[in-house]
C-alpha cells in the first residue's frame, strides 16, 4: 500500500510539474503574442501621427505665418460697391486672418476702375492690406500709382476707400506728369488723379525747363 502511495505521489507531482511546464509555455506564448501586437499598435500609431502632421509647404518654408486661417498664392480679388467693380488685386501670396475678414497680402498689382468699367490706374507696391468688412484696401512699401493717361505717383502708403472712390496717404509722395512734377505730404484723391488735393508742405516745379547759366 506504501509503494502504490509512494507511487501515487509522485505521479501527482510529475503531472504538478508538468502542468506548471504547459502553463509557463503558454504564458510565454501569450507573453509573445502581446508583444507583437504592441509592436504592431505602435507602428500604427507612428504612422498616423506622421499623417496627422500638416504638410510642409512652400509657405511654411518661406516664412508664412502658420497662424493665419488660410494661405493662397497668386492671389485675385474683386473690390466691389454697390454691384460696381473698383478695383482688382493681385498678389503673389495671400494670408487670411479674423475669419478671413482681414487679407494680408505681399508683393501686390491693383488695378482700379471707374464707374464706367475702365481702367483708371494701375498700383504697385511690396504688401498690402485688404479689409473686407470696411472695403478698405491698404498699400504699403514702394508704391507706385500710374494713370491711364501717363501720370505717376510714388509715396511708402496708401489708403483706398472704395465706398466713397478715394485714395489717400499722409505719407510724404511725388506726382510726376508731362512738364511739371509736385510734392507734398499727405493727399487725398480720386484713384485717376483728376482731383488731387495736397496736405501739406505743397511744392511744384516744371520738368524740362532749362534755367539759364545751367548746364
Amino acid at each position: 500500500m506504501k509503494q502504490m502511495a509512494d507511487g501515487r505521489g509522485q505521479m501527482a507531482e510529475r503531472l504538478t510539474a508538468d502542468s506548471r511546464a504547459r502553463v509557463a509555455r503558454q504564458h510565454a506564448v501569450t507573453f509573445r503574442r502581446l508583444a507583437r501586437v504592441a509592436t504592431v499598435l505602435v507602428v500604427i500609431a507612428l504612422a498616423a501621427c506622421e499623417r496627422a502632421k500638416p504638410p510642409k509647404t512652400a509657405a511654411g518654408a518661406g516664412g508664412v505665418d502658420p497662424n493665419a486661417d488660410q494661405v493662397v498664392f497668386g492671389s485675385r480679388t474683386l473690390v466691389t460697391e454697390g454691384g460696381l467693380r473698383r478695383a482688382e488685386v493681385f498678389s503673389d501670396t495671400a494670408l487670411f486672418y479674423d475669419d478671413n475678414t482681414r487679407m494680408d497680402m505681399k508683393v501686390v498689382r491693383t488695378i482700379f476702375y471707374s464707374t464706367a468699367g475702365a481702367k483708371d490706374a494701375v498700383l504697385t507696391s511690396r504688401t498690402g492690406r485688404y479689409l473686407t468688412r470696411d472695403n478698405v484696401l491698404e498699400a504699403r512699401g514702394n508704391v507706385v500709382i500710374i494713370t491711364a493717361d501717363g501720370r505717376r505717383l510714388e509715396t511708402e502708403q496708401i489708403k483706398f476707400d472704395s465706398r466713397v472712390n478715394q485714395i489717400s496717404s499722409d505719407s510724404a509722395f511725388v506726382l510726376t506728369e508731362e512738364g511739371r512734377e509736385a510734392s507734398g505730404v499727405g493727399f487725398v484723391s480720386d484713384p485717376d488723379m483728376n482731383n488731387l488735393r495736397i496736405l501739406r508742405g505743397s511744392r511744384a516745379k516744371a520738368r524740362g525747363v532749362k534755367v539759364p547759366g545751367t548746364e
